[in-house]
């Protein structure tokens, strides 16, 4: 059974990217999109220009403290796995992270952005752990008829987090564009005021 990474998260963090579980380079690396070809780092430095950082000569601690600064975090949606290789379809028996204690670590959280559709296939299962977050910290959220699908939505509970669905950033989505990816990227950092 494979481990993954703690959260890299703030409570300043406002935004969350959720992946589904570390490469097998990031997890030898003990970094969060550590693979070489992955475009997380350089899609992000991309939608902040204006902020440079080295996305190639940077410390890992340095792109988590730039990362941080601008009010992002990142974790995945499984805390363990099985798993051969790297790829998402090769996960078996994953373990998911628990979510409910997310708002109580990051109460500025307004949105969770899923890298690739893998995370987001479970966004009902965050959503509903979020929801238990709350119901036992300060008792049940409002309800809402919202229901759940498309590319942003809200919690059906009325825990008023956004969810969206990007384009993975991972070197086997290769039939997105760099600049596609950033495309959908930006606008999603943009509608959050992050930039």
């Amino acid at each position: 059974m494979l481990t993954g990474l703690p959260p890299l998260i703030s409570s300043d963090t406002r935004l969350l990217i959720l992946g589904s579980f570390p490469s097998t380079a990031s997890l030898a690396a003990h970094q969060y999109y550590g693979h070489p070809q992955n475009q997380f780092w350089p899609v992000l430095q991309a939608v902040f220009p204006s902020c440079p950082m080295s996305t190639v000569t940077s410390s890992y601690q340095i792109r988590s403290k730039w990362l941080l600064s601008k009010q992002l975090g990142v974790w995945d949606v499984y805390a363990a796995c099985e798993r051969k290789g790297s790829l998402d379809s090769h996960i078996r028996n994953p373990v998911v992270n628990d979510f409910a204690g997310l708002r109580r670590l990051c109460p500025a959280l307004e949105a969770i952005a899923h890298n690739g559709a893998e995370s987001f296939k479970h966004a009902r299962h965050v959503s509903a752990a979020l929801v238990a977050g709350i119901e036992s910290s300060a008792g049940p959220p409002p309800a809402s008829s919202e229901p759940l699908g498309g590319s942003a939505l809200h919690d059906v509970k009325g825990v008023g987090i956004l969810f969206h669905r990007l384009p993975s950033t991972s070197p086997a989505n290769a039939s997105w564009s760099f600049e596609r990816k950033l495309a959908a990227w930006r606008e999603i950092f943009e509608k959050h005021g992050l930039v």
